[in-house]
């Protein structure tokens, strides 16, 4: 990416997403619905983390996020390592480090060559039995409403994303083809931001709205 092409970028995110604290009490019920998988792991890593609306509900011992945007460290909790680097550069991170990587609608936004760098990267810094676990637009339930981002370039549905992961030696530990809103923007209103309603959202079988797809993998 060019100075030019990132500067261009930075605008698009800065205009398209603004900063909602609302977003908070959504990623505390996400962060509740998902800590069960990790247990009692101590270093959970935010690859892409944005305002930090994820890492920063995480209660491990040791936190660390990283962004390519130079301001994303003023949204991190005071004890989140922040680093500014992109998705697949993470050469201050140690080898089989981390028990838990996180990402959030990152991986459309990469191309061929830095969607697999960014993988290769994760997989080098999981621990061996590590998890990596990803929210992700499921392009079969978000076709409509997917190129309104301009800055998406990979399409992924479930089954896409299922066979790439495998292919990259991760084990499938849960697959939710459906899991949240395409959007927090894409239905307003429909959805009251309260923790009960987000809570009993996430654990229903039946999701209105979905868009989102979950999966949590295991590197092998």
């Amino acid at each position: 990416m060019t100075n030019s092409d990132k500067k261009v970028t930075d605008s698009y995110y800065s205009s398209r997403y603004t900063y909602n604290t609302d977003r908070s009490v959504v990623w505390k019920e996400i962060v509740r619905f998902l800590k069960p998988f990790w247990g009692d792991k101590k270093t959970v890593l935010d690859v892409g983390a944005g305002y930090c609306d994820f890492i920063n509900n995480v209660d491990v011992p040791e936190r660390i996020a990283i962004d390519m945007s130079p301001d994303f460290f003023q949204y991190a909790d005071k004890n989140v390592k922040t680093i500014q680097t992109k998705a697949d550069t993470l050469p201050t991170i140690k080898d089989a480090s981390v028990d838990v990587a996180f990402s959030s609608n990152l991986l459309e936004h990469l191309n061929d060559d830095e969607l697999a760098s960014t993988v290769k990267e994760i997989k080098r810094v999981l621990k061996s039995g590590g998890l990596f676990i990803l929210m992700q637009p499921n392009y079969y339930y978000s076709y409509r409403n997917y190129f309104d981002d301009a800055t998406h370039k990979k399409v992924f549905s479930d089954s896409s994303l299922e066979s790439f992961l495998v292919s990259h030696n991760f084990e499938i530990v849960k697959k939710m083809k459906k899991f949240l809103p395409f959007s927090l923007k894409s239905r307003p209103g429909l959805v009251p931001i309260h923790p009960l309603i987000i809570r009993a959202y996430i654990n229903s079988p039946w999701k209105p709205f979905a868009g989102q797809m979950l999966f949590i993998v295991r590197n092998k």
